[in-house]
């Protein structure tokens, strides 16, 4: 099968499109014939070696697949069929023709959504919504501050707090990216190139600042987060785009009664050394379940910002290198 392949960490330059064996199965295991995957920043620091979740050499990047059941492993349980429309999250191994996945973290999907869209949900959509609602606890009525509006996991936090029944306010670079976040649900939209974060922010709010903060940047824009916030606010970390891992000075923590909240999805999944228990893989499901329902309910639009060949992989990651992404580029296998 055809497969992007990564011998040592170099970045997007040590990746090449090669033919490789197709990867066995093991018991729990599913097939999958890939119809599209996602192409996301964590894609580019695990081609560096700079993600927490580190492959062994070599390796294929690539953590959100959709396409269709091919086979399922002897003696695995599920209730899965050869053939079935799915989305499923890995640690790695998805720019490829097929892809071998844990049963757990394979779901299937309505017969509507398109593969390309699927991508979203294993990893963006899923991440989102946990940290929202089971890490953030965000309430109807709430003000959420998204950064990154304009990206996969920023239009994620958009459409899913304004569903949730928050007032989101979001932040991106350019009047584009501004408008791609108002489009799917913000109410208001910074623009951070010309505007004052902070001075927005505390304007919108009336002085009191937002409740809710979803940071997926990191660097500079989460030091305003914290001069922005209201008291007991929850600030969601989700990543560092920026580049740059802020440091929380503890005194604003304890002073405004705040509390700074992680989340690594690859947790849930059971990825690398993680070992989520059973309960908890169980409640992933139910995310999966909300899901769906918000996308057939019109609530979530998956922005899928251009299909490729897998053959054009390098383009991908460096369009998403440079920020000139609004939602996500997929990649195709079969092309």
């Amino acid at each position: 099968m055809r497969a992007v392949v990564g011998h040592t960490f170099g970045g997007i330059e040590a990746l090449a499109l090669e033919t490789i064996d197709t990867p066995q199965l093991a018991v729990g295991n599913v097939r999958i014939a890939v119809r599209a995957a996602g192409v996301s920043f964590a894609n580019l620091l695990v081609a560096q070696g700079k993600h927490q979740n580190r492959p062994l050499l070599p390796f294929t990047p690539g953590t959100e697949i959709a396409g269709e059941v091919a086979e399922i492993a002897p003696g695995t349980t599920t209730s899965l069929k050869v053939g079935d429309r799915v989305c499923a999250g890995l640690s790695s191994g998805g720019f490829a023709e097929e892809a071998v996945v844990d049963a757990q973290n394979v779901f299937r999907i309505p017969d509507g959504m398109p593969f390309e869209e699927a991508t979203h949900f294993p990893t963006i959509y899923a991440t989102t919504y946990a940290a929202l609602t089971w890490r953030g606890m965000l309430a109807r009525g709430e003000t959420l501050l998204v950064h990154g509006a304009a990206g996969a996991s920023g239009l994620a936090a958009v459409e899913i707090g304004a569903a949730l029944g928050a007032r989101v306010i979001a932040t991106a670079g350019g009047p584009e990216k501004a408008a791609a976040a108002k489009a799917r649900g913000a109410a208001h939209c910074i623009d951070y190139r010309s505007q004052d974060v902070r001075e927005a922010v505390l304007e919108i709010t009336g002085g009191r600042g937002t409740d809710v903060v979803f940071d997926p940047v990191g660097g500079d824009m989460f030091d305003v987060s914290l001069r922005c916030v209201a008291p007991l606010a929850r600030l969601l970390i989700i990543g560092f785009a920026s580049g740059r891992i802020p440091q929380i000075p503890a005194n604003i923590l304890l002073v405004k009664n705040l509390s700074a909240i992680g989340l690594y999805w690859g947790f849930y999944m059971a990825w690398g050394k993680s070992q989520a228990d059973a309960p908890t893989r169980a409640r992933v499901r139910t995310v999966f379940d909300d899901l769906f329902k918000l996308y057939e309910d019109g609530h979530l639009r998956p922005v899928v910002d251009a299909a490729m060949p897998i053959s054009q992989f390098a383009e991908a990651l460096r369009r998403v290198e440079d920020r000139k992404v609004i939602g996500k580029i997929v990649l195709r296998p079969g092309e």
